[in-house]
C-alpha cells in the first residue's frame, strides 16, 4: 500500500506487475470495478468450500510471516507435507504475510487427526522462527497454546497472566486458555539454553 500520490501508487503496480511476469505469472488482472472487484473475491472465498470437497476433513492454520519469508515457509510447509503424508492447501493474504495453510486430513483413519495436529504446530513454529507470530486473526484458545511456550520467554508469559488477573483475579473467564502457564511451558521441553542462562530457571527440574 501506498500513501503517497496517484502517480506514485501508479508507479508501484507498475513495479509489481513487473516482479510477477519475472516470476512467470501467465495472467495479472486488477479489478476495474465494484463488480470486478467481488467476483476476484469470490475465488479466494471458495478455497475452503473446495477443501471440503476434495477431502473428508481440514485443519485450517493461521500464522503469520514477514512477507519477504513467504517462499521459503511456503517450500518449508511443503516439506512437512511429504514428512507426514498430508496434503497442504495454502490459502492467505498475501499482503499482510497472513497465513492459512489447510491441512486434509482423514479423521476416520487412526492416528490422522493426531499426525495433522502436529503438523499445524510445526508450520506455526516455522512462522515464529521467520520472525512472524503464531496467529493473524484467529486467536489462540487451547490450539496454539503450546506454541505460546516457543514465541515466548518467561517474563513475557508473566505479564500476560498479570494483565488477565487484573481484570479476572478469580480465574473465570476461559480457565487454561490463550496463555501457558510456566509450569507447561517446562512440561513441553520448552526450556531453551539463552546467552547462558536456562529459560525458567526458576522451575524446578525433575
Amino acid at each position: 500500500e501506498s500513501d503517497g500520490s496517484a502517480e506514485e501508487v501508479a508507479d508501484e503496480i507498475e513495479r509489481i506487475y513487473a516482479i510477477m511476469q519475472q516470476s512467470g505469472a501467465t495472467k495479472i488482472s486488477a479489478s476495474q470495478n465494484e463488480a470486478e472487484r467481488l467476483r476476484f473475491w469470490a475465488g479466494r472465498k471458495a478455497a475452503f468450500p473446495a477443501a471440503g470437497r476434495v477431502s473428508p476433513d481440514y485443519y485450517c492454520m493461521d500464522g503469520t510471516i514477514p512477507r519477504k519469508h513467504l517462499a521459503d515457509v511456503l517450500d518449508g510447509i511443503e516439506k512437512l507435507s511429504q514428512e507426514y503424508g498430508l496434503r497442504c492447501m495454502n490459502v492467505f493474504h498475501a499482503g499482510d504475510g497472513n497465513l492459512h495453510p489447510l491441512i486434509l486430513y482423514d479423521a476416520n483413519q487412526p492416528g490422522e487427526l493426531e499426525r495433522t495436529e502436529e503438523f499445524g504446530g510445526k508450520i506455526l513454529e516455522m512462522c515464529i522462527h521467520a520472525g512472524g507470530t503464531i496467529t493473524g486473526e484467529h486467536g489462540v484458545g487451547m490450539e496454539k497454546i503450546n506454541q505460546m511456550c516457543t514465541q515466548f520467554r518467561t517474563g513475557e508469559l508473566e505479564m500476560f497472566h498479570a494483565v488477565k488477573a487484573a481484570f479476572d483475579p478469580a480465574g473465570l473467564l476461559n480457565p487454561g486458555k490463550a496463555v501457558p502457564t510456566l509450569h507447561r511451558c517446562a512440561e513441553l521441553g520448552a526450556m531453551h539454553v539463552h546467552r547462558g542462562e536456562e529459560r525458567f530457571a526458576e522451575l524446578p527440574r525433575f
